[in-house]
């Protein structure tokens, strides 16, 4: 099996490598392919002739989408659409990753797969173009076989690219080793979702033989900033004083959803992401320097 990883420098896109053990895996970072050039992405895509094509791709600057729309909707909307249409013309089965800012935040009991996205920011709309690009594409090549996975709140170790940013989880670590005191956002619901055990999670939906669709795969479970942020430092030990405040307390360009969990309908839950967490922080790791530990369980459970 041949696959296809682009983004493959990124915090989800460096995992699947190792998901895909065993098999034929070429990765295309920024400077493999242009994505937005729809011309490049089919050649290219053509020539390489993968059995699977993953894009791992995303413009995710949530409150610089704001300003810079154009180029967030040419990344996570148009693009997709060029890859989708590259894979189905070629037979390859096509994975593409959306978010939970494709939703507005006002239903509390969580999303089911088949709800309707109403996004409320730039960057919100651009995934939510890419999600409607990719069905339009499936709608014209019925036998083909995609599948669409909605994902929250990704924490791993950093990316590779020269873009890459430090997620949450690093972001407090890096902060409680600075400051006694943090004050963190209680608001945002949303589940933390573990790299390895997403791309774990993406090979047994395809292996499976899953029907195309729209899957939400996260880890099991749901909390808040704060509610994260306190996870992390009874893991770690930290003895200094965490503070929750309200989101206004630190107000952005982009509007948040204030809950969004995505409900899993069509598979068996993920593991807790508390006890991913746990393994993502293992303080004899951590106290050692070493790197994080990753995952060895089977389909991120």
């Amino acid at each position: 099996m041949r696959v296809l990883i682009i983004g493959s420098h990124g915090m989800l896109g460096q995992e699947l490598p190792r998901a895909f053990a065993g098999a034929d895996v070429v990765g295309w970072g920024r400077g493999d392919c242009d994505i937005t050039d729809a011309d490049a992405v089919r050649a290219r895509v053509a020539a390489l002739a993968p059995d699977v094509c993953i894009n791992a791709t995303a413009y995710n600057a949530v409150d610089r989408a704001e300003e810079d729309a154009a180029t967030a909707m040419a990344v996570n909307g148009v693009a997709v659409g060029a890859l989708a249409e590259a894979a189905a013309t070629i037979g390859a089965t096509f994975v593409h990753y959306s978010t939970e800012y494709v939703f507005d935040g006002s239903k509390r009991d969580g999303y089911a797969e088949d709800d309707a996205p109403n996004p409320i920011n730039a960057y919100g709309r651009s995934k939510a173009a890419g999600e409607h690009a990719l069905c339009e594409v499936a709608r014209a090549h019925p036998a083909w076989r995609w599948y669409l996975i909605r994902t929250s709140r990704l924490f791993g170790l950093p990316g590779a690219s020269a873009n890459a940013k430090r997620g949450f989880v690093d972001t407090m670590l890096a902060l409680s080793a600075e400051k006694d005191r943090l004050e963190v956002v209680d608001g945002e619901e949303s589940s933390p979702t573990y790299a390895p055990d997403l791309a774990r999670a993406t090979r047994a939906l395809i292996e499976r033989g899953a029907p195309s669709g729209v899957y939400h795969r996260t880890n099991d479970g749901y909390c808040t900033w704060f509610g994260f942020a306190a996870a992390i430092f009874r893991i770690t030990g930290w003895r200094g004083t965490l503070v929750p405040v309200a989101a206004s307390a630190y107000p952005r360009p982009a509007k948040r959803p204030a809950s969004v969990v995505l409900r899993t309908t069509k598979l068996p839950p993920m593991r807790r992401w508390e006890d991913a967490l746990a393994e993502y922080l293992d303080p004899s790791l951590i106290s050692a320097g070493a790197p994080r530990a990753r995952s060895s369980s089977p389909d991120g459970r």
